[in-house]
């Protein structure tokens, strides 16, 4: 038997949306010519969906400044996850951490005391709400024993989050050369803390902490807007400007708003609350497919049928322009033919919907029955349709390749 010649496939899907409402007048002219903002780099996505709704030089690398700790804490709440550490764990304030960190370091601090025991639930607190570098580093310490060794930690977990294109150097967001990230992987961070610890999460939102007898407000301005924000942090050195990762809930819908390189804090603040602004006035949700309902199919090798039913495991939802017809294009995505046999519920493919040349929206699609492995004669039967099919595929991408 031919050794099977895997491809990736494409299926394509077309919808037309027409406006359901009249937007005002300012949404309208909002729409035609682009939302502006005078931040170099941002992003605004939807938690539900992923859908990017806005993006400027979002994968453009920048330094992140104290944007880092969402990392930093990402890495506790694992740990806290997988039962290696609990609120009640204490480290010690060593030397380093109060020179590099402390009240006399510059930056901002949590004031904690040299050589002196803190309960982990405060270090994450100094660390999320008061920005505390003396915080960030104890937490390295503690748990990797260097600040080196917990950066290495920073960078595999964020392989594992899903982050491509990002590089920590150190925990506190303190400036170096090779410590850079893009906006696109700090809304994927942020939308990964809130999905995957909600009890967690909810440190962002505190607006104060007081450790050592001082009293310090958050600093992320979203918190004090009245515009539903609940959390993620904020960011300012030299090398970075102005930054802020924001995210924010209204109507049931949340999104996350990440820029950077902005060049004052009035701005940074204005900027932000003006994206979210436009996000939630400007967008309405479509349904394209119920959780549950077969959205395509894949071809199959090898197996007792020559198509599967491919489904989402959550309804499918697009973001759209509100009041305004907009073409709607989807895919669906895979290396196959699917080889047989497949599990029903396993991942096999992918669904990508855009809108005009943006990707709206990147979701998982699943096998939606089980796939026996065919008889001889099917396998045989298939192992001839993907020679010759599997030919006239290497030759038209030949042909592609050389235009």
């Amino acid at each position: 038997m031919r050794h099977l010649q895997a491809a990736k496939m494409m299926a394509a899907i077309t919808f037309m949306f027409s406006g359901l409402s009249l937007a005002p007048s300012w949404l309208q002219e909002a729409q035609a010519q682009g939302f502006q903002t005078m931040a170099p780099t941002a992003i605004l996505m939807d938690a539900a969906s992923h859908a990017v709704l806005f993006e400027k030089n979002a994968d453009e690398l920048t330094a992140p400044a104290s944007m880092a700790k969402v990392m930093t804490a990402e890495v506790v709440f694992n740990e806290i996850k997988n039962g290696r550490l609990n609120f009640d764990s204490e480290f010690t304030i060593s030397e380093n951490a109060w020179r590099k960190g402390g009240s006399g370091s510059g930056g901002s601090s949590m004031f904690a005391k040299v050589n002196t025991p803190i309960r982990l639930e405060d270090l994450v607190r100094g660390l999320i709400v008061q920005s505390g570098n003396d915080a960030a580093i104890a937490l390295a310490e503690g748990i990797a024993g260097t600040e080196e060794n917990f950066a290495r930690m920073m960078n595999e977990r964020a392989k594992q989050v899903g982050l491509t294109k990002s590089t920590f150097r150190n925990a506190t967001g303190y400036g170096h050369p090779e410590q850079k990230v893009t906006v696109r992987d700090l809304a994927k961070l942020a939308l990964y803390v809130i999905e995957t610890y909600p009890d967690l999460y909810k440190i962002f939102g505190e607006r104060e902490f007081t450790w050592n007898k001082i009293r310090q407000q958050n600093r992320n301005p979203l918190l004090f807007a009245d515009i539903g924000a609940d959390g993620l942090k904020t960011g300012n050195i030299d090398e970075s400007g102005f930054g802020l990762i924001g995210s924010a809930v209204q109507n049931d819908q949340r999104l996350i708003v990440v820029m950077n390189g902005l060049k004052t804090a009035k701005d940074r603040a204005a900027e932000s609350r003006k994206l979210l602004d436009w996000g939630f006035r400007a967008f309405e949700t479509q349904q394209l497919f119920t959780e549950g309902q077969v959205v395509g199919e894949a071809q199959v090798f090898g197996g007792n049928m020559r198509s599967l039913p491919l489904v989402s495991k959550r309804p499918v939802r697009v973001l759209v322009p509100r009041g305004d017809g907009e073409r709607v294009t989807a895919r669906i995505v895979y290396t196959g033919p699917l080889k047989a046999p497949i599990q029903k519920g396993a991942e096999v493919a992918r669904l990508q919907v855009s809108r005009g040349d943006m990707q709206a929206l990147d979701m998982p699609l699943y096998a939606n029955e089980d796939v026996q492995q065919g008889t001889l004669s099917q396998r045989a039967l298939d192992g001839l349709l993907e020679f010759s099919t599997g030919w006239v595929r290497r030759a038209f991408t030949s042909l592609a390749e050389s235009i």
